[in-house]
Protein backbone atom coordinates (compact mmCIF):
# COMPACT_ATOMS: atom_id res chain seq x y z
CA UNK A 1 0.00 0.00 0.00
CA UNK A 2 2.77 2.45 0.45
CA UNK A 3 4.41 2.01 -3.01
CA UNK A 4 1.23 3.19 -4.33
CA UNK A 5 0.72 6.19 -2.16
CA UNK A 6 4.22 7.07 -2.63
CA UNK A 7 4.10 6.97 -6.24
CA UNK A 8 1.66 9.57 -6.09
CA UNK A 9 3.94 11.79 -3.97
CA UNK A 10 6.58 11.35 -6.26
CA UNK A 11 4.41 12.02 -9.30
CA UNK A 12 3.22 15.30 -7.78
CA UNK A 13 6.69 16.35 -6.47
CA UNK A 14 8.28 15.46 -10.39
CA UNK A 15 5.04 17.92 -11.69
CA UNK A 16 6.13 20.64 -9.64
CA UNK A 17 9.71 20.94 -9.84
CA UNK A 18 10.23 23.59 -6.93
CA UNK A 19 7.99 21.96 -3.90
CA UNK A 20 9.75 21.21 -1.11
CA UNK A 21 7.86 19.02 1.44
CA UNK A 22 8.13 17.83 5.28
CA UNK A 23 8.00 14.17 5.86
CA UNK A 24 6.16 13.34 9.34
CA UNK A 25 6.10 9.96 10.09
CA UNK A 26 3.61 8.85 13.32
CA UNK A 27 3.17 5.25 14.89
CA UNK A 28 0.62 3.91 16.89
CA UNK A 29 0.95 3.59 20.88
CA UNK A 30 1.78 -0.07 21.21
CA UNK A 31 5.38 -0.68 22.31
CA UNK A 32 7.25 2.20 24.70
CA UNK A 33 7.15 5.64 23.43
CA UNK A 34 10.97 5.55 23.13
CA UNK A 35 10.50 2.73 20.52
CA UNK A 36 8.13 4.29 18.63
CA UNK A 37 9.93 7.62 18.20
CA UNK A 38 12.67 5.27 16.64
CA UNK A 39 10.41 3.81 14.32
CA UNK A 40 8.50 6.53 13.19
CA UNK A 41 12.32 8.22 12.71
CA UNK A 42 13.53 5.20 11.00
CA UNK A 43 9.85 5.73 8.54
CA UNK A 44 10.44 9.73 7.93
CA UNK A 45 14.14 8.79 6.61
CA UNK A 46 13.02 5.89 4.64
CA UNK A 47 9.89 7.87 3.11
CA UNK A 48 13.07 10.42 2.34
CA UNK A 49 15.67 8.23 0.69
CA UNK A 50 12.87 6.33 -1.70
CA UNK A 51 12.11 9.69 -3.10
CA UNK A 52 15.83 10.15 -3.49
CA UNK A 53 16.33 6.82 -4.82
CA UNK A 54 13.74 8.45 -7.34
CA UNK A 55 15.28 11.10 -8.37
CA UNK A 56 14.43 13.89 -5.61
CA UNK A 57 16.68 16.41 -4.74
CA UNK A 58 17.51 15.82 -1.11
CA UNK A 59 17.53 19.92 -0.36
CA UNK A 60 13.50 19.90 -1.73
CA UNK A 61 13.36 17.22 1.77
CA UNK A 62 12.88 17.47 5.66
CA UNK A 63 11.45 14.83 7.95
CA UNK A 64 11.02 13.91 11.39
CA UNK A 65 9.49 10.81 13.25
CA UNK A 66 7.17 11.51 16.02
CA UNK A 67 6.12 8.02 17.56
CA UNK A 68 2.92 8.16 19.43
CA UNK A 69 2.64 11.69 20.48
CA UNK A 70 0.12 12.92 17.66
CA UNK A 71 -2.08 10.18 18.01
CA UNK A 72 -4.97 11.23 15.54
CA UNK A 73 -8.35 8.75 17.85
CA UNK A 74 -8.37 8.38 21.21
CA UNK A 75 -6.29 5.14 21.25
CA UNK A 76 -3.33 6.12 23.72
CA UNK A 77 -1.61 3.03 25.57
CA UNK A 78 -0.10 5.16 28.58
CA UNK A 79 1.04 3.95 31.26
CA UNK A 80 0.39 0.53 30.59
CA UNK A 81 1.00 -0.21 26.96
CA UNK A 82 -2.58 -1.78 26.49
CA UNK A 83 -5.55 -0.07 24.32
CA UNK A 84 -9.19 -1.74 23.74
CA UNK A 85 -8.96 0.18 19.94
CA UNK A 86 -9.79 -1.74 16.65
CA UNK A 87 -7.12 -2.68 14.60
CA UNK A 88 -7.98 0.19 12.24
CA UNK A 89 -8.25 2.74 15.19
CA UNK A 90 -4.46 1.78 15.35
CA UNK A 91 -3.97 1.86 12.13
CA UNK A 92 -4.88 5.26 11.08
CA UNK A 93 -1.97 6.49 13.77
CA UNK A 94 0.43 4.64 11.50
CA UNK A 95 0.79 7.04 9.10
CA UNK A 96 3.12 9.59 7.16
CA UNK A 97 2.02 12.79 6.24
CA UNK A 98 3.62 15.03 3.33
CA UNK A 99 3.45 18.98 4.21
CA UNK A 100 4.39 21.43 1.33
CA UNK A 101 6.76 23.63 3.34
CA UNK A 102 7.46 25.71 -0.12
CA UNK A 103 6.32 26.09 -3.59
Amino acid sequence: DAAVELAKILDVMEQYPTMKIDVRSHTDCRQTAKYNAALSDRRAKSTMAWLVSKGIAKNRLTGKGYGESQLVNDCGCEPTNESSCSEEQHQANRRSEFIIIDM
